[in-house]
């Protein structure tokens, strides 16, 4: 169990580290190069940077579901404070709904990945490589005629590589088939997501 005062000190962390992060997803909007500049304006870089800061926190699975929701929110809050210094305009309703409502879902999965629990960890795992590869796809399917191919690339090898990397760190076979599972249903779910996501952004 993780005692109260653990669980603010991480809470806070994760707050402060995702406001900061937000407010540079923003500035990195302008500054990053074309092959890369999708990591600032797509879902999978948010989701990114909310799982990796949930597993640093090594929190029990109820702790990063909420966590998942606290970091997420932080980010577009961030990011939004920065626009806004910027001169641009930006709403963060949408993406806060969002990630209110994905928040859980990257919260667990990152906690479960460093959790002590195999077929958790392989869930998790296979959830959060689901969220890559489907971005990935979308990317290079549906605005690859606007956007680099490589930082869509990337997302899918990353995609491939969590999910092998897993299932040879695991060495199970319900680990295995756990990974797998997850990665395509996230991938699918997610898929249908994204394009509703971006038709309303």
């Amino acid at each position: 169990m993780t005692s109260f005062p653990r669980a603010v000190s991480s809470a806070l962390a994760v707050v402060g580290a995702s406001l900061l992060l937000g407010a540079l997803t923003s500035w990195a909007q302008g500054v990053l190069p074309h092959a890369l500049a999708s990591f600032a304006n797509s879902p999978s870089g948010w989701t990114v940077l909310t799982a990796l800061l949930v597993a640093a926190a090594r929190p029990p699975l109820a702790l990063g579901a909420v966590l998942g929701v606290a970091s997420f929110v932080a980010l577009v809050l961030g990011y939004t404070v920065a626009s806004e210094l910027r001169g641009l305009t930006y709403d963060p309703v949408l993406w806060s709904v969002v990630g209110i409502i994905a928040g859980p879902f990257v919260g667990v999965a990152a906690a479960a990945v460093v959790g002590d629990r195999t077929v958790h960890s392989a869930l998790g795992a296979g959830a959060l490589a689901g969220v890559l590869v489907a971005d990935g796809v979308y990317g290079l399917t549906v605005v690859g005629s606007s956007t680099s191919p490589v930082y869509w690339t990337m997302c899918l090898v990353a995609g491939v590589v969590l999910v092998g990397g897993t299932a040879a760190r695991l060495r199970t076979p319900a680990a295995a088939a756990g990974v797998l599972a997850s990665a395509a249903a996230a991938t699918g779910v997610l898929s249908l997501g994204y394009g509703v996501l971006n038709a309303m952004g």
